[in-house]
């Protein structure tokens, strides 16, 4: 098979092509060449999986690769290239505009001339507006190219509907810690080769690395320059805390993955699990996440989860959210840990909830109805005369301060009942009353 171009907007350069070790990051250097050599996505790629029996029928459709940073999305598109002998058109959305898709296109023109294949990669294709992917409907519907997109958004929301149709996706998985292992183990023979790693130090190179390969081969990288100028043949993880610049966690503060590790936290405290709901809570804190941010969400899972089954929970997460106000994190954070543990073990009840949700849907498809003449207030003589608030019962002069059997509802309107108390916390009681209420409405 003929070695493959790679056409980057007005530069070439062989897919495969060899460049001094010293110009090229490692993980670059260790870009897999063939199938086989990729490490992850056996899902994918394993037996009688989908990409491999492509690949083995060399088959091309358009497709887009979701998954997180350095699981090999930009290898898989570059080598479906080479499997079918395609020419590869590479752009990014982050650099790229019109200008440099209608120099791909008349690339892709060109080459369809010559009777070639083409494969337009368009890295982080989510960051395409609108009109950008549209532009590349007629050339994927016209065959002109095989598109190719790699992204790390949830292509429901940011691929277009039309362009998401007419590509089928595969989704990447983060690597696990024997799949970066392996990595690693290949990593060391090409940048260490003559340096000794104790399995504390794989394990927290591992762990830092966090399911990113191309995260871990940066990280090998850093450690064997570290090494080299300190003089050192045998690494522990005391020289990787010192050496080494270790960031933190896989976050995206507005992505897929930001509102996973939310519904995460909100399902936890629903499920009352205060541990789970903590580690959710320290893992967004620890990635970066807006405190602020946070204590909104907390106190919206008090009044969603929670509501009248404990009052007490509104006014923690309340608290919560003002005490991080002051105090600023780190300090702050404490307030919220403990109010997500409250939540976690507090009575639930989504009640008040979903008979909000009945209410506004029933207000939303109703006619408009008539305030009742008895409920209607009075501040003028004309009112007076005309029967407002004629009737009314004022509920402190009646037994009970209750005006059995007075209606409340728009002429015609049955009750609705859509408020229905849980058997759980404070609303036990408050079914308690309800159903005293109703028995004295029936007597009166």
């Amino acid at each position: 098979m003929s070695a493959q171009r790679v056409f980057f907007c007005d530069v070439k350069m062989d897919l495969f092509e060899t460049f001094p070790s010293t110009t090229l990051p490692l993980a670059e250097r260790m870009r897999p060449q063939h199938l086989d050599e990729v490490i992850g996505q056996s899902h994918l790629l394993g037996a009688g999986k989908p990409l491999r029996l492509a690949f083995q029928a060399r088959k091309l459709h358009s497709m887009i690769f979701w998954g997180p940073p350095g699981v090999g999305k930009t290898t898989l598109a570059r080598l479906t290239a080479h499997a079918v002998d395609a020419e590869f058109i590479a752009l990014s959305a982050v650099f790229s505009g019109v200008k440099e898709i209608r120099a791909a296109m008349e690339q892709a023109e060109h080459y369809r001339q010559q009777n070639k294949k083409t494969i337009l990669f368009v890295d982080e294709i989510h960051r395409f507006n609108k009109s950008q992917q549209d532009a590349l409907l007629p050339y994927t519907e016209r065959g002109v190219i095989t598109l190719l997109g790699a992204t790390t958004e949830n292509p429901s929301f940011e691929v277009n509907s039309a362009l998401l149709s007419r590509a089928q996706v595969y989704v990447l998985q983060s690597l696990t810690d024997d799949e970066l292992q392996q990595l690693l183990a290949r990593a060391q023979q090409v940048a260490m080769p003559d340096l000794i790693l104790d399995e504390v130090a794989r394990t927290t190179l591992v762990a830092y690395a966090d399911g990113d390969g191309r995260k871990l081969l940066n990280l090998v990288e850093q450690c064997a320059t570290a090494a080299q100028a300190a003089g050192v043949h045998n690494i522990d993880a005391e020289f990787i805390h010192n050496a080494l610049t270790l960031n933190q966690r896989r976050f995206d503060k507005g992505g897929e993955f930001f509102y996973d590790q939310i519904s995460a936290l909100h399902k936890s405290v629903r499920g009352s699990n205060p541990d789970a709901a903590l580690y959710w809570l320290t893992r967004m804190l620890d990635g970066g996440a807006d405190a602020k941010y946070l204590s909104r969400r907390i106190i919206r899972m008090a009044w969603e989860d929670i509501g009248l089954a404990d009052p007490r929970a509104m006014q923690i997460a309340n608290d919560a959210a003002t005490t991080f106000e002051r105090l600023g994190s780190p300090e702050g954070e404490l307030a919220l840990a403990q109010a997500v543990i409250y939540l976690a073990v507090a009575a639930k009840s989504n009640a008040g909830y979903v008979a909000y949700n009945q209410a506004k849907a029933f207000v939303k498809q109703d006619k408009s109805r008539e305030v009742p003449v008895h409920l209607r207030n009075a501040p003028t003589k004309l009112m007076k005369e005309l029967g407002y608030g004629h009737e009314y019962r004022y509920a402190h002069d009646e037994p009970n301060a209750y005006a059995a059997g007075e209606n409340y509802f728009p002429e015609g309107m049955a009750a609705p009942n859509w408020y229905q108390p849980v058997p759980r916390g404070l609303e036990i009681k408050i079914a308690e009353k309800l159903a005293v209420l109703r028995k004295w409405d029936e007597e009166g």
